[in-house]
């Protein structure tokens, strides 16, 4: 195994470089007779796909699903469901300069110390483009997961714009940047366009909010519910911190202080879920890629408007894999 697949009774398998001919994902474990929309997917993708905000990268792909294998007449199969994202727009002429030069905080020297070769073309393998199989993983979680179940991430910071707390409605629309403040998407994204033309980055937070959650799901020793969304979504590479319920902030609490209200858990207590409103919080580091090198090539000032359908797909995946397992260990008396 070296490290591409991830879930158990629900896995996706990922393959591709960023300036390869694609990227693909096998999605293995999802059950038969579901219904399949591809316009669905296809709305899915659109929220990652470059080229669509103002501030964010100028690589324009389509993104276009093609299914390969385990969708027909509209459902699943419940045979493996491969999918195919052919890359269109490459320009690996921009990364010519990178090929002996190691970029701080990427993949370049790491890659080399592992497999002594690398493509240096846009990060390839390591690059964020890997993450359309994360999203078109996490569509097909959606199908898995009960039609209650919630799943919305936001950005709480982004440079000088930051939101505390949770919004009253997480289904409110948060605009184009997926960001709950009052700040307008044209200030927001006249700020990224700014580091842009500087050549600068920003990094921020993100929260995440899962609303009726199936209780019970999760283990109690090695993989607690807790430690699998965190590896889900340390996995996604601009991702530098994560923490659930209060956090850090029980570092500066008492045990009276914190046992006030079960809510303080965020929604999970010995590994378990007990089908209160999970909040995780994720730090996203800013783009390494700063100076002549972004305004070279094709870069993100800001990682994080793009990132937001990601994390809720590998959240969607971890929540999707153990109801499953947890649907496994149900014996009927009847």
């Amino acid at each position: 195994m070296r490290g591409n697949t991830f879930g158990k009774l629900l896995s996706i398998t990922s393959f591709g470089e960023s300036h390869g001919p694609g990227i693909g994902v096998v999605v293995d474990g999802v059950p038969g007779n579901l219904d399949f929309s591809l316009e669905d997917l296809q709305k899915e993708l659109d929220r990652r796909a470059p080229g669509k905000l103002k501030g964010t990268t100028a690589r324009n792909e389509a993104d276009r699903a093609k299914i390969l294998s385990g969708v027909f007449d509209g459902k699943t199969l419940g045979s493996p469901i491969a999918v195919f994202i052919e890359n269109t727009n490459q320009r690996s002429q921009d990364y010519d300069k990178l090929k002996q030069d190691f970029r701080p905080g990427h993949a370049d020297e790491t890659t080399m110390l592992k497999y002594g070769i690398r493509d240096h073309r846009g990060g390839g393998r390591s690059s964020g483009r890997e993450t359309i199989a994360r999203v078109i993983g996490g569509y097909f979680a959606s199908l898995v997961l009960p039609k209650e179940v919630n799943c919305r991430a936001f950005i709480s910071k982004l440079g000088p714009y930051e939101f505390k707390g949770v919004p009253n409605n997480i289904n409110d629309d948060f605009g184009k940047y997926s960001f709950p403040g009052s700040e307008s998407d044209d200030e927001i994204g006249n700020y990224l366009e700014k580091l842009k033309k500087d050549g600068d980055s920003i990094g921020g937070r993100v929260r995440v909010v899962v609303e009726d959650c199936p209780k019970g799901i999760g283990e109690p020793s090695f993989d607690k519910l807790k430690a699998d969304l965190a590896k889900a979504v340390m996995s996604i590479g601009a991702v530098v911190s994560f923490s659930y319920g209060l956090g850090e902030e029980m570092a500066n609490m008492s045990g009276k202080e914190v046992s006030q209200s079960r809510d303080n858990f965020g929604g999970i207590e010995g590994g378990i879920s007990n089908g209160r409103q999970i909040v995780l919080n994720l730090t996203i580091k800013p783009t390494t890629t700063i100076g002549e090198k972004a305004k070279e090539g094709r870069h993100d000032p800001c990682i994080i408007p793009r990132a937001i359908p990601v994390i809720e797909s590998m959240v969607k995946l971890t929540l999707a894999d153990h109801y499953l397992r947890q649907n496994a260990y149900q014996v009927s008396n009847d």
